[in-house]
């Protein structure tokens, strides 16, 4: 025989009185989440695999390696801190004690930046203090800095110091002509292979080149790029894959490809025989903007030439808001001029 369930005054059932009391005090019992106001290493590490598998490129993981395991040194080296916006602050404050430039210092805060926004949403810090380094402004670059370029005779003359009759010398010719005369990147320079180089339209070209964050173009080349390839190629035997390899020191060529750094040691090299210094790889990506524009180039072509997803980057490589060749202050002329004095 199965009983009516017991009823109180109001003639609500008693058990479900006592099921709602306990659900209340399970509510009652059950205790906030705490989200973690100080990272330990732990922590910081997974945080920051987070950040780099969330990136593509190859650079931009390098980048932001570097940017997060600078900081995540400086924050464990202080005893307890917590991780918030007066903390990056500091941080900030301590990279500009170091010298560095403007850009290197706001890229360095985008990377504390995204590792804070990956420990929020990993739950490991409270999305408050995540907020609150969001607001953290970068440094205020004044001005700009003039980029280094290589005028016509220049260059000429430094192509004149890599040719040589030996095989490395043919290989630096080729690879300091491509950066001159097509403005590669020195990644790009390094993967090049012999099957990108095509005729198209009646001239040749490299086709289909893949470049920095995956963009891809066609860059034309001209015919005495195409020569000093064309040279080295048949005198390295080169006819698939990587069109330069590396040079034993016996003259003979060997592996599948080059590094990026054999790039700038050979253009360091023929730098030092013109007793040039601070000259790169990518200042010679400037000199071919610089001398496409000063010969008639369209700003627009230039930018596909090297491949600008802005212009205003293209404007800046060009050197366009200021003209250091023709300055305005030497229009006026010579003011004074100091006698000689023999001091004998």
């Amino acid at each position: 025989m199965i009983l009516p369930a017991q009823r109180d005054g109001a003639g609500v059932p008693s058990t479900h009185i006592s099921g709602m009391e306990a659900a209340r005090m399970r509510k009652k019992n059950k205790k906030p989440l705490r989200r973690k106001i100080v990272l330990r290493l732990p922590d910081l590490d997974h945080s920051k695999n987070a950040v780099l598998n969330s990136l593509s490129s190859a650079n931009s993981r390098r980048n932001y390696r570097f940017a997060m395991e600078q900081f995540i040194t400086w924050y464990c080296s202080e005893p307890r801190l917590s991780l918030n916006r007066a903390v990056v602050l500091r941080f900030r404050l301590y990279l500009e004690s170091l010298g560095l430039a403007a850009g290197t210092i706001n890229q360095r805060l985008a990377a504390v930046r995204r590792l804070a926004y990956e420990a929020a949403d990993s739950g490991l810090l409270s999305p408050e203090l995540a907020a609150g380094i969001r607001r953290v402004r970068g440094v205020r670059q004044l001005g700009s800095r003039t980029g280094n370029w290589l005028t016509r005779d220049q260059s000429r003359m430094l192509l004149e110091k890599a040719d040589g009759g030996d095989l490395r010398s043919l290989r630096d010719l080729a690879m300091i002509s491509v950066l001159l005369g097509c403005g590669l990147r020195r990644a790009e320079l390094s993967a090049l292979k012999a099957d990108d180089i095509q005729i198209r339209q009646g001239h040749w070209a490299i086709v289909d080149l893949v470049g920095k964050g995956g963009h891809i173009r066609t860059v034309p080349m001209p015919l005495w790029v195409k020569a000093a390839i064309d040279r080295w190629m048949s005198s390295a035997m080169v006819t698939a894959v990587r069109v330069f390899r590396a040079v034993s020191r016996h003259g003979t060529p060997w592996g599948k490809g080059i590094s990026e750094n054999v790039i700038w040691y050979v253009v360091r090299r023929c730098a030092e025989r013109m007793q040039l210094d601070h000259l790169a790889p990518h200042d010679l990506r400037r000199t071919c903007a610089k001398l496409c524009h000063v010969n008639g180039g369209e700003l627009e072509q230039i930018q596909f030439l090297l491949g600008h997803v802005s212009v205003l980057t293209t404007e800046r490589y060009l050197g366009c808001k200021q003209n250091l060749e023709e300055p305005v202050n030497d229009r006026f002329g010579c003011l004074f001029a100091s006698a000689k004095v023999d001091l004998r």
